[in-house]
């Protein structure tokens, strides 16, 4: 099947991108964490939503360190973006040359040699199109991702991300075969463990102590084809660059009770996101859908809308 054409304004998009990815690298830094500093300023809603997550997973902390917290948040969130502009319109071997460090490099290689493909499960912690490029320098390398509404939105991720050995699929029920042929052929799927699925599409486990509707296709991709579960993530240093890290998930997020595996797989997305609480997207509403007959309020309604 065809892909659909790629509009005029998604092209204008990208144009807009390869000028910004083209500001001198330490300018883009400062425009990064002015521009996160500038939304914290204005109390925007992404800047609302991470304090509220942040109230709920970390009610010990004070206002003020709350507050101090947030406004770390918003830089990395904003150095975030212009990031990926910057990756997005860059040669590979650009975007390469900042990896600083690669942590677990055998982990990742010994889940390649099983042969049935592998699964990288990475979250939104860092900066994913780092791990995206890493993971296609490697090989095919077939995304996961959750389509923008708008026509144009979409048209430009498209141009961003379907690079040299990048594959794009569509965060929809159809996901799944095109997902299959590619382990099935040995090769690697990334998919986000933290993004919100559908009602119907997963199931409630905890993650940082509150029930979150987690997705179940990464247990039930490992569990229809023996593929390995590796978590990744490009954690962001000071100076710019980046340290890789690839992490074995462990057997239970296969696990045929799908309780067990998303639990798992939340517990490791949990244990990444402590590894530097700057660099998670709390910007996101990950507890807005609630279980059923659970009487738990919308956390984020009526002040984060």
């Amino acid at each position: 099947m065809s892909s659909p054409s790629i509009p005029l304004a998604s092209h204008l998009l990208h144009a807009v991108a390869w000028l910004v990815g083209r500001l001198p690298r330490s300018l883009q830094i400062r425009l990064g964490a002015w521009s996160g500093r500038r939304a914290f300023a204005r109390n925007t809603r992404e800047a609302k939503v991470a304090r509220r997550n942040l109230e709920l997973v970390m009610p010990q902390l004070s206002s003020d360190e709350r507050e101090a917290l947030v406004r770390e948040v918003m830089q990395q969130t904003g150095r975030n973006a212009i990031e990926s502009l910057r990756i997005w319109t860059r040669p590979r071997r650009d975007n390469l040359a900042l990896v600083a460090a690669v942590h677990g490099e055998a982990v990742l290689a010994a889940a390649e040699a099983g042969g049935r493909g592998v699964i990288i499960a990475a979250p939104h912690h860092g900066n994913i199109e780092m791990v995206v490029e890493f993971m296609a320098a490697r090989g095919p390398f077939t995304l996961v991702y959750k389509p923008p509404e708008n026509r144009a939105g979409d048209g430009f991720l498209r141009l961003a991300r379907g690079r040299h050995n990048v594959g794009l699929v569509p965060a929809e029920a159809s996901a799944m075969r095109p997902l299959l042929r590619a382990l099935q052929a040995g090769q690697a799927v990334g998919i986000t463990p933290d993004q919100q699925p559908k009602e119907g599409g997963g199931q409630f486990a905890p993650f940082f102590g509150r029930p979150a509707l987690t997705m179940t296709l990464i247990p039930k991709l490992a569990q229809r084809t023996g593929a390995a579960v590796v978590f990744a993530c490009a954690l962001r240093r000071d100076d710019g660059r980046f340290e890789m890290w690839f992490e074995a998930a462990g057997p239970a997020v296969a696990d045929a009770d799908l309780a067990v595996a998303t639990q798992a797989l939340n517990a490791g997305v949990e244990a990444i996101a402590r590894r530097d609480t700057r660099q998670y997207q709390w910007t996101y509403k990950r507890w807005s859908k609630r279980p059923a007959d659970s009487g738990l309020p919308n956390p984020y309604h009526p002040d984060c809308y």
